[in-house]
């Protein structure tokens, strides 16, 4: 019977860990709430669920759906198609997902993010070679905002 060294050992417990796949993070439940007949809400959708996200959608219609808007503080310059749920936040329309993971890592007060009105190339919104520039907006508790991230055009 061979004796292994104390190195030995070593050796292959780090090389057994080092090849280990790592554990992926769980990933981050979203509850999306749109409109029925909304279908780049559905192409947003499909981009947080590539992103890794775990959606749920609740379709609610268009004044049920505005009314959520109001109960959660979205004011009215901020609104888009959909509105989400995360981590505590709101967020309101086609924001991209790396804003919505940066918002959820920083974890600033604040009510959630907005992408307002619904500019071309923002996810979702079509290619992003023919991209407007468009601004990801901080929605603080008292219904003000600043710039959160800005996309050039393409």
């Amino acid at each position: 019977m061979t004796k292994l060294s104390r190195r030995t050992v070593l050796a292959l417990v780090a090389g057994c860990l080092a090849s280990a796949p790592l554990r992926a993070a769980a990933p981050v439940a979203i509850t999306v709430v749109k409109d029925p007949d909304c279908g780049c809400c559905e192409a947003w959708i499909d981009i947080l669920r590539a992103d890794g996200f775990a959606v749920t959608t609740q379709v609610i219609d268009y004044d049920a759906l505005q009314a959520l808007k109001g109960q959660s503080g979205i004011p009215e310059p901020m609104r888009s198609c959909h509105t989400a749920r995360v981590g505590g936040y709101v967020i309101e329309g086609h924001v991209p997902p790396a804003d919505i993971r940066r918002l959820l890592a920083e974890r600033p007060a604040a009510l959630g993010l907005a992408v307002p009105g619904m500019p071309l190339g923002a996810p979702g919104m079509g290619p992003e070679d023919l991209r407007e520039a468009y601004d990801v907006h901080l929605i603080t508790a008292d219904g003000q905002n600043r710039i959160f991230a800005h996309y050039d055009a393409a």
